[in-house]
Parts: structure tokens; sequence; C-alpha cells
């Protein structure tokens, strides 16, 4: 049987990373832009500590990079791809919930 490879592992502590809702939240709004760590927590609606303790995370895996600009650190993606990655992730999300729509009006039919 074959073994799991450094490459598995590689894509595995990928998808880890992002396997966060706030981590996800902070793609979606990188996605669309720099931003600083208050405008983050802003946009989220979430203490500082957590939005700073998430990026700490994308940032360990090279996901997002950052830059000084005064006394702010700007974030970004350090990928676009990542955005368009999320994208493909909705549309198989929508499939799946059309899919169990479907499935609740056709039960829901039944049931008459």
């Amino acid at each position: 049987m074959p073994t799991i490879g450094e490459l598995q592992t590689f894509k595995a502590e990928f998808f880890r990373a992002l396997g966060h809702p706030v981590r996800i939240r902070l793609v979606e709004e990188l996605g669309q832009g720099e931003r600083t760590v208050a405008e983050l927590q802003q946009a989220l609606g979430i203490p500082q500590p957590l939005v700073s303790q998430q990026l700490a995370v994308l940032r360990g895996r090279e996901l997002v990079s950052t830059r000084k600009a005064g006394a702010n650190v700007v974030y970004t993606l350090r990928d676009p791809l990542l955005s368009e990655l999320l994208g493909v992730a909705r549309r198989i999300f929508e499939n799946r919930l059309s899919d169990t729509t479907a499935m609740l009006r056709a039960l829901r039919r039944e049931a008459r």
C-alpha cells in the first residue's frame, strides 16, 4: 500500500490553514484588496486579538504577506489564486445545496 508522501502532507497543511471560519472570511476580505488589522476587524466584527491570531496562522502557512505602512501592518494575499479557489468551493457548495433543496422539495411533495 502506498504511503502518504510529502506532497500530500503539504496539501493537507494548506487546506488545514483554511479550516477555520475566521480564516476563510479573512481570505475573502483580502481577496478584495489589502487591509490592515483594524480594517479586517471592522469588516468581520470580531475582536482584534482573534483577527491577529488567525492572521498569524495564515502568515505561518505563507498564504498572506505583510508590509509596514507607518504604524500599521497591511496584509495581502500572497497568491490571488486563493480567491479563485474559494470561488470554486462556493460553486461546489451551491451545487450541493441545490441538490439538497431539490430533495427537500421532492420530500415535501411526497408527504402530500
